[in-house]
């Protein structure tokens, strides 16, 4: 005779370790990952709850940032996903992307490259490619808006200085903080990039537009060459 498996369900668990209701009583800051991904699953599968099939599926795909990375068809292929909660899983990150990227009435001053990097390292960490975004700012270091001019590998004989600085002009922008990133997750800042950042930097004097920064964006790191000396006088 064959026998069963058992279904673990979120119920089976005491009250207060279930994760909608932990959400209610501690905020959703304190949850787990898994504890998150259960949420949006709502159920598990024979032999998981929803938090065991949420543990897998980020083992499977390495961390939140792989699951941020992977395809629809790939979530949707998981053993207690499927097509609707992949959508829902996708729908979510896509809500976190949109939340980094806020209208500019609703941010504040960027002080600092933490903040800077804090509007585009959501998404750009996950690029397959490099990709070199402009972050466009007023005369008070608040943000106009992000705009992407390249796609590709950063090598001067490919990207035109000028082209960076056409968004900056037509919005009338102050000053500009320059970001791209590597898809090797690790953001040294190459040869290529310090001499990429010279030019981009002389360019802003001759149009009177300030380049605050160039920042690199790695896998939960990045690197300011502002900080730390690179291409700039």
């Amino acid at each position: 005779m064959k026998e069963e498996i058992p279904t673990y369900r979120i119920t089976d668990l005491a009250v207060s370790e279930r994760p909608r209701e932990r959400l209610v009583s501690v905020g959703a800051d304190k949850l787990k990952l898994s504890e998150l991904l259960a949420i949006l699953l709502r159920v598990g599968v024979s032999g998981e709850n929803a938090v065991q099939v949420g543990e897998r599926i980020l083992q499977t795909f390495g961390s939140l940032g792989g699951l941020h990375r992977a395809p629809y068809e790939e979530i949707c292929a998981q053993r207690g996903v499927g097509p609707a909660k992949a959508a829902q899983i996708l729908a979510a990150i896509e809500l976190g992307r949109r939340l980094s990227i806020l209208e500019p009435e609703e941010k504040k001053a960027i002080s600092s490259p933490t903040e800077a990097a804090d509007l585009v390292r959501y998404d750009m960490s996950a690029l397959e490619q490099e990709h070199l975004r402009v972050i466009l700012l007023d005369t008070r270091n608040r943000l106009l808006g992000v705009v992407e001019v390249y796609r590709g590998s950063l090598n001067s004989s490919h990207v035109r200085v000028g082209e960076l600085f056409k968004d900056a002009i037509r919005r009338n922008a102050a000053s500009v903080i320059i970001a791209h990133n590597h898809p090797s997750g690790d953001p040294t800042p190459s040869p290529e990039d310090v001499s990429i950042t010279r030019q981009i930097v002389e360019a802003g004097k001759l149009l009177d537009i300030d380049v605050l920064d160039h920042l690199v964006i790695g896998r939960g790191r990045y690197v300011s060459l502002k900080e730390r000396g690179l291409g700039f006088t």
